[in-house]
């Protein structure tokens, strides 16, 4: 009984060498991961005196804030206008 442990442990210590072996030895495939389009913050909020809600997008790569809302009658997401340029309000000054 323990000389058939034995050599079922060494069996399986030659086929974990081998895997080894075999994976050190084969080329390691490096993919180089793409940039990607945008970094987005996502900040829900209240409109002042109505009854919808909105979702301010602030875009941390392009440095701009946009906001949408839904419209019920429409059924759809509506921009709330073009995107405003935060770098010109975000400059240090020294």
């Amino acid at each position: 009984m323990k000389s058939k442990a034995v050599w079922l442990l060494a069996t399986v210590n030659v086929l974990l060498l081998g895997n080894l072996c075999l994976r050190s030895l084969t080329p390691a495939a490096h993919a180089q991961a793409a940039a990607r389009p945008s970094d987005y913050l996502m900040i829900t909020g209240e409109v002042v005196g109505g009854n919808n809600s909105i979702v301010y997008i602030v875009d941390t790569r392009n440095s701009q804030l946009g906001a949408r809302t839904y419209d019920p009658q429409a059924k759809a997401i509506v921009d709330m206008g073009a995107p405003i340029d935060l770098s010109r309000f975000l400059s240090t000054r020294r």
